[in-house]
């Protein structure tokens, strides 16, 4: 047995150095982006108290100081209060998601494929979208009232162009060898379009659906102020009528952060797919 001790001997060094190696690898890549974040905190208590407190606007300041926020983000983390209106939030948005994918996909697919189609309504689709989501504000509450219909159309105008240009792209890029493959094995419209096109298009689809969900979360807040009782638009204006500036910063700093994670899901299904 002891002509094996060396063999363990020799493996235990080379795990640690392994263990070693990743962890500074992942000390290396977390450590910037967490100095990053050091920095932003120091500048934001730099700016909040250079200010003073016996200035009118000093005193402001100091209402949303990081430590009233994160007092304030510590009460409403185990109050559950902001926990309801992220649900309502994510509710509206995964609506507007879905709605924007199923308008935006087939007019995505038809720019692409038909020349003439694409020809007809270029100018039109450029137009429209170039006018902010928000413009349309005062039409939507008119034409549907107050509630979650006008929040959603209002996040469906945001999102669907990405998507369909993105789709668009997407069917331009192909090789057409393979829709000259297919044809020559005899596939009809319907597996050309599910067996080439939709594995062809994935990667530009999910692109857009991620430039998609940028553009929801932006327009999701001042969407939210439109007569509803509940949201994240909904609480910040709450929290500015009771005063509570603590509550507004850190909700503030709470969308940005459910902002950010979203997009990492929708990095991290572009990155798997395109790595499968």
């Amino acid at each position: 047995m002891s002509r094996f001790a060396p063999a363990d001997g020799g493996a235990a060094p080379a795990a640690t150095t392994a263990a070693i190696r990743l962890a500074a690898q992942g000390i290396r890549l977390a450590g910037w982006p967490l100095l990053g974040l050091a920095a932003s905190g120091a500048l934001w208590w730099l700016a909040v108290h250079s200010l003073g407190r016996d200035t009118p606007l000093g005193l402001m300041a100091g209402r949303f100081s990081p430590e009233n926020t994160w007092r304030a983000a510590q009460s409403l983390w185990h109050g559950g209060e902001i926990w309801h209106h992220a649900r309502v939030s994510l509710q509206r948005v995964g609506l507007g998601l879905l709605l924007a994918l199923l308008a935006g996909v087939p007019l995505g697919l038809l720019v692409g494929t038909l020349r003439r189609f694409e020809q007809a309504t270029s100018v039109v689709f450029q137009f429209l979208r170039m006018i902010s989501p928000l413009s349309w504000m005062p039409l939507a509450v008119m034409a549907l009232g107050v509630g979650d219909a006008p929040v959603v159309f209002l996040l469906v105008c945001a999102a669907v162009w990405p998507i369909v240009l993105n789709v668009a792209a997407g069917i331009a890029a192909i090789d057409p060898q393979w829709l000259t493959l297919a044809d020559s094995l005899g596939a009809n419209r319907r597996e050309r379009l599910w067996r080439v096109v939709a594995p062809a298009i994935a990667s530009h689809l999910l692109t857009g659906i991620r430039l998609a969900i940028g553009l929801i979360w932006v327009v999701l807040v001042p969407a939210e102020m439109l007569g509803v009782d509940a949201g994240l638009g909904y609480f910040i204006l709450d929290t500015r009528d009771r005063l509570a500036y603590g509550e507004l910063m850190a909700t503030i700093l709470f969308i940005g952060l459910l902002g950010f994670l979203l997009d990492c899901l929708a990095r991290q299904a572009h990155r798997r797919w395109a790595g499968a």
